[in-house]
C-alpha cells in the first residue's frame, strides 16, 4: 500500500494540510460529541487517508488539477476545467468515492461542505492561477468520510439491537 505521508506530501504541494481538514471535522462532529478534540479529527483523516481507494481517488483529482495548470488536456476537457465549468459534476463522483467508504452519513456531509464550502475547502475553489477544480470536492469528501468515521465510532451513540427470536 501507498504510505500516507506519501498523498500528504501530495496533499501539501497543492496547499491542504491534515490540520485544515481536521478543522472541519471538528466543526462537523463537536456539535455531537462534546469530548471531541482537533487531535482525534486530525487522526480520523490520516485513518481515512490509510485506505488505498481514498489515495487514489486523490491521486487521479490532484493529477487532473496539475495537468489543466500546464495545459496538457485535450479538448474540451481542457476548457471545461479552466472555467470550472458547473455541470461538468465528474469532480463531485470522484469526491462521493471517498465520503461513501463510511457509509451515508458522510454523503449528507459532503452535500453541506459542498454548498456551504468552509475554511480551505473556500480557498481552494476561489479561481486563480491554481486549478483545483478535483481538490476542493476531495478534500470535502475527506472531511466528510472522517467525520462519519467519527459519527460510527462514538461509544455514546444509541446502539440498537434485534429482538430475539420467538
Amino acid at each position: 500500500m501507498i504510505p500516507v505521508n506519501g498523498i500528504e506530501k501530495w496533499l501539501e504541494r497543492r496547499g491542504v494540510t491534515i490540520d485544515e481538514i481536521a478543522e472541519i471535522v471538528f466543526t462537523l462532529q463537536h456539535p455531537y460529541n462534546a469530548d471531541l478534540t482537533i487531535e482525534e479529527c486530525g487522526l480520523s483523516v490520516r485513518a481515512v487517508l490509510e485506505k488505498r481507494e481514498v489515495q487514489y481517488a486523490l491521486y487521479t483529482g490532484i493529477a487532473l488539477d496539475e495537468l489543466a495548470e500546464q495545459k496538457l488536456l485535450p479538448e474540451p476537457l481542457q476548457s471545461i476545467m479552466e472555467s470550472d465549468e458547473s455541470l461538468y459534476g465528474v469532480d463531485e463522483t470522484l469526491a462521493l468515492g471517498i465520503t461513501n467508504v463510511y457509509g451515508t452519513i458522510g454523503l449528507t456531509s459532503f452535500g453541506y461542505l459542498d454548498k456551504m464550502k468552509p475554511g480551505i475547502i473556500r480557498r481552494l475553489n476561489v479561481k486563480g492561477e491554481k486549478i483545483h477544480v478535483f481538490l476542493d470536492d476531495l478534500v470535502a469528501g475527506l472531511a466528510a468520510a472522517a467525520s462519519a468515521r467519527i459519527a460510527h465510532g462514538d461509544p455514546k451513540a444509541i446502539q440498537y439491537h434485534l429482538p430475539e427470536s420467538p
